[in-house]
């Protein structure tokens, strides 16, 4: 299989192993999906990981994709023809909601603004494409947060410095592991004014054909025009739009 395969798809199939996994995997365990002598994928593991696509967990066997493979896969994304019609739908929501409506991934740093589209009102909240933004304190850190495990969950609400930004910010593990169970159950995360005083924001999750997480819908505005009573009462928006989303990027 090895002479049958380029050196180069053998990188791209051991990516794409990866990515569908929910898991950081060891070599032996990529091999399974793909079938390369031992040394191969060895060989090919370890050339991704000096090139910064892969890292190895704390135990060092497993691998995990890096924020160089995650930015490729987002910039893949972004350049596509998934762009454009992921604009589109999120331009509606922006119409139908009238406020700031934001395309966002989890990373490194937080999670990530990839898209958005800017509400018409002259005062808004301004968090442009690139910004990073907390895990425990915003709509869509929560929307991933509550995605995970109950295992995995516990693990990375630990691993978080729970800053206060705000007098609502949840700032214990107790408080936001609370708030994530929650979140789970409903299908959709608030933003009490936990990130920005005076700012209001909901987000829900985008799945992919397997059920996964992939990123947040979400739309915030501020507290003096959009309560989170107004909030609620336009998740529904949201929802068909993630879903119109998760046909639209994984059919």
């Amino acid at each position: 299989m090895e002479e049958r395969i380029p050196t180069n798809l053998r990188t791209l199939l051991i990516l794409e192993v990866l990515g569908q996994s929910d898991r950081p995997l060891s070599p032996t365990e990529i091999n399974h999906e793909i079938g390369l002598p031992k040394q191969t994928i060895h060989r090919l593991c370890t050339k991704l990981e000096q090139e910064g696509f892969l890292a190895r967990e704390t135990d060092g066997k497993k691998l995990r994709p890096t924020r160089r493979a995650r930015l490729m896969a987002s910039g893949i994304l972004h350049s596509s023809r998934d762009h454009i019609a992921r604009h589109q739908v999120m331009q509606r929501v922006a119409e139908d909601v009238g406020e700031t409506v934001n395309f966002v991934v989890p990373d490194s740093g937080g999670m990530i603004y990839i898209d958005r589209i800017e509400t018409d009102w002259p005062f808004r909240v301004q968090l442009p494409v690139g910004t990073h933004v907390p895990f425990h304190c915003t709509a869509s850190g929560k929307t991933f947060l509550a995605s995970l495990s109950p295992k995995a969950r516990l693990a990375m609400v630990r691993s978080l410095r729970l800053q206060s930004l705000t007098p609502n910010t949840l700032c214990t593990d107790a408080a936001l592991l609370a708030e994530l169970k929650q979140v789970a159950k409903l299908g959709y995360a608030i933003d009490r004014e936990e990130f920005v005083e005076g700012m209001v924001a909901i987000a829900v999750p985008i799945l992919d054909e397997r059920g996964r997480y992939a990123a947040s819908l979400a739309f915030h505005g501020p507290a003096q025009r959009l309560t989170i009573e107004d909030a609620v009462a336009r998740k529904q928006i949201l929802i068909d739009a993630a879903q119109t989303m998760r046909d639209v990027l994984f059919c």
